[in-house]
């Protein structure tokens, strides 16, 4: 009788909600009075999934108190539970046998793809094409949300510099502008344009803020930057993503001007949710409350909880903090339980906006998770995706694209053969062994004779994403032959780099080279036959001095995900010309890290014939590759570089003319320097960027308008202001290589 009456109850707000639809507040506000102290603590708990919940019940240990918390409305979100029949089990137990009812919003990190894996997020934002990576967010949303998977902790939008920290590869690289319109570009996508359609996932903004400036580029370090760099550098994609209305912020793991960013009421009150008017949710990182403890800023646990919800955390991912102090914590006085009832609001609004109190199974049907998981037009659009990624760094000689026929090609690499690798990290819903190899791409191509040669081993372990990669420093085994087996090639396809899980969380590295013997391979090849094509796999930009300075042919392909292998060879063959463009720094040696195209002057930044000025007394100053390169089929002029002042903004115009014999598309950049400012501006800043195609001979005049927004800047104490003078603006076709005139601005 009991249980069923518990149905009624849940049936009956269901049907409240369902009749309230145009009174979100009125039914939260209906909800939330009617909710024990326990009940609103549960909302604010997350836990990771435990059990098989088409399974018998836990009868035993930590799993059985999750189960129960579940049945008593102790909780109010999971992750990692995927699958309808796993989410509807869950799901019903919640909403059946709770008092309330209240369903469960169901998370997990969709990154870059589900089953169908897009490139990873740095390799997507070498394309420069927000429509593109838009398309790939909204594509990752409709396989998520057919799992019943409703709610994604992305995009992430860390900016950073420092190529050693291994979760470059999951963010938009190391620009602001760029980064800040990747992010907006990336929650439309996820999002769409009504939330509460089953297609549809809740975003998330991370790790808000300042991870991405980790010292030493350590996974979960402390970032300690000046609050100029806070307001101007980190901060901006975060605003970018309040205003694409972004559902959800996470705060991180670091610390930042020594405090604990989950601890900081500065960035989650007072900023996020006082002067940026955020109304969506904030969840701590996997256990950051309770890290809190570690770092040496709470007591214990209970200190801990108290610190977070008094800052602003609103959910409690795997920390026990919320669920076993927070109730004593408002029972006692030592925290308001009008804190509590902000962050459950927040958090019944978000259920609200996707649609779970009108219907909870709203992401569980059975026949949409099977038509969706193996798309063949999401295939295709990863391939688009993978292609539009692909950077060509160098091409002398002309050795690409390669011809159809008659070509006898040697193609060498451990990672050239994988099917996994090229997934790249975090492809949770995934499944290894899909990818298309680079051999299986080119051997599509039935003109040429493609012969392979492993060469020594990379790794030599099964890596997962929770075990480190073994990387194979002495077995030689396979160098011999792949030696050999060059030598009488017409080309050399070499495909090097990391492996998937070489890159992304707690993978940092003090060494970003080629590892392994991969150099020695690289190098012993070219000795024997100089006509090489380094195709590169990675997640990270790599120093590659040597194969900078001798290799006739460079791609940077990344992780390129499903479809890795047709692109990469597309690309090759020149069936697609590449447009990519790097989003990141690459370095000549790891002393220049971090290194980044937006620095400041110093005041001796130039010699005066003698050694006391800013340089390396063993290195340039200047990168490998600069931020924003990249080279095409085609080759592209820039001039006639005009600027017009028009009352409150600055309109820009310069021709672009196609001067190549084929079509291609080019990424036309606009850079600014506030050349005297009451807080010092860098030498270049991205305000203004556009992709076009252009037919070979084509010209076409580009237009930016810069505004007051782009010529501004954050004060340090968040203040943002226009100051008029003097600046330089620039355009041309990455961060090195610019036309350059001057304005006043008044």
């Amino acid at each position: 009788m009991q249980k069923t009456l518990l149905s009624i109850l849940a049936a009956a707000w269901l049907c409240a909600a369902q009749a309230q639809t145009d009174n979100m507040d009125q039914f939260i506000e209906d909800l939330l009075s009617k909710m024990t102290l326990e009940e609103k603590v549960g909302q604010m708990n997350q836990y990771n999934g435990f059990w098989e919940a088409t399974g018998p019940a836990p009868s035993d240990g930590n799993a059985k108190r999750k189960y129960e918390d579940l049945r008593n409305g102790r909780v109010g979100s999971v992750l990692n539970v995927r699958g309808v029949e796993e989410v509807r089990a869950m799901q019903k137990l919640v909403v059946e046998e709770s008092r309330l009812g209240i369903p469960l919003i169901f998370a997990s990190d969709i990154i870059h793809g589900y089953k169908t894996l897009a490139p990873i997020p740095l390799a997507e934002a070498a394309s420069w094409d927000l429509k593109a990576i838009e398309a790939s967010a909204r594509m990752a949303a409709t396989e998520a949300s057919a799992t019943g998977v409703s709610w994604t902790f992305a995009p992430m939008m860390d900016i950073s510099r420092d190529a050693r920290w291994g979760r470059v590869m999951e963010g938009g690289g190391e620009d602001t502008y760029l980064g800040s319109a990747i992010a907006a570009a990336r929650i439309r996508g996820f999002q769409g344009e009504d939330l509460s359609a089953n297609n549809t996932i809740m975003a998330c903004a991370k790790h808000f803020a300042g991870y991405g400036f980790a010292q030493s580029g350590l996974d979960y370090y402390t970032a300690d930057i000046g609050t100029a760099t806070l307001h101007n550098t980190v901060l901006p994609p975060f605003r970018a993503a309040v205003e694409a209305g972004v559902g959800s912020f996470m705060n991180g793991f670091n610390l930042l001007n020594g405090q604990p960013v989950t601890g900081s009421s500065y960035l989650q009150r007072d900023l996020l949710k006082g002067e940026w008017g955020f109304e969506g949710v904030v969840v701590s990182d996997w256990a950051s409350i309770a890290e809190m403890e570690e770092h040496g800023y709470s007591e214990d646990l209970k200190a801990a909880a108290k610190q977070a919800v008094t800052a602003g955390s609103d959910i409690d991912m795997e920390s026990y903090a919320y669920i076993n102090h927070l109730q004593d914590l408002v029972e006692s006085g030592a925290v308001s339980e009008s804190l509590v009832d902000d962050a459950v609001r927040r958090i019944l609004r978000a259920k609200y906006k996707l649609g779970l109190f009108e219907d909870p199974y709203r992401y569980c049907n059975e026949e949409r998770e099977e038509a969706l998981l193996y798309n063949e037009a999401h295939q295709e659009a990863v391939l688009d995706m993978a292609k539009k990624s692909i950077v060509l760094l160098k091409n002398e000689g002309n050795l690409l694209p390669l011809k159809k026929e008659g070509l006898k090609i040697t193609l060498i690499g451990q990672l050239a053969n994988d099917k996994t690798s090229p997934l790249g990290s975090w492809r949770i819903g995934s499944d290894d062994g899909t990818a298309v190899s680079v051999l299986e791409g080119l051997s599509a191509y039935e003109g040429n004779e493609v012969t392979f040669a492993e060469g020594p081993k990379l790794w030599a372990n099964e890596p997962t994403f929770v075990t480190p990669v073994d990387v194979n420093t002495t077995d030689r085994t396979g160098m011999a032959e792949a030696i050999e087996t060059a030598q009488n090639a017409d080309v050399v396809i070499m495909v090097l780099g990391e492996h998937g899980f070489m890159s992304g969380e707690a993978r940092s590295r003090t060494d970003i080279s080629l590892p392994g013997l991969q150099q020695e391979l690289l190098e012993k090849v070219y000795e024997n036959n100089p006509n090489v094509v380094l195709v590169l796999n990675n997640g990270r930009p790599l120093t590659i001095p040597w194969a900078a300075e001798r290799i006739p042919a460079i791609v940077e392909a990344w992780q390129l995900g499903s479809q890795t292998g047709h692109a990469v060879a597309q690309v090759l063959y020149g069936d697609y010309n590449p447009s990519g463009k790097l989003p990141m720094t690459f370095p000549r040696n790891l002393g220049q890290v971090p290194i980044h195209y937006n620095m400041h002057n110093t005041g001796r930044p130039n010699t005066k014939g003698d050694v006391f000025y800013t340089h390396y007394i063993d290195s340039p100053l200047s990168p490998l590759f600069p931020f924003g390169y990249g080279l095409s089929y085609t080759t592209f002029a820039y001039d006639n570089l005009r600027t017009n002042l028009r009352g409150q903004s600055v309109e820009v115009t310069v021709k672009l003319t196609n001067t190549g014999d084929r079509a291609g598309e080019e990424v036309v950049q606009l850079y600014i320097r506030d050349r005297a400012a009451s807080v010092v501006r860098p030498t270049k800043e991205l305000k203004g960027f556009e992709k076009l195609m252009l037919q070979p001979g084509e010209s076409r005049t580009v237009a930016f308008r810069l505004t007051p927004q782009e010529l501004g800047f954050y004060m340090p104490d968040g203040q943002f202001v226009t100051e008029p003078g003097t600046f330089d603006i620039m355009v041309g076709p990455n961060s090195s290589d610019l036309l350059q005139t001057t304005i006043e601005w008044k």
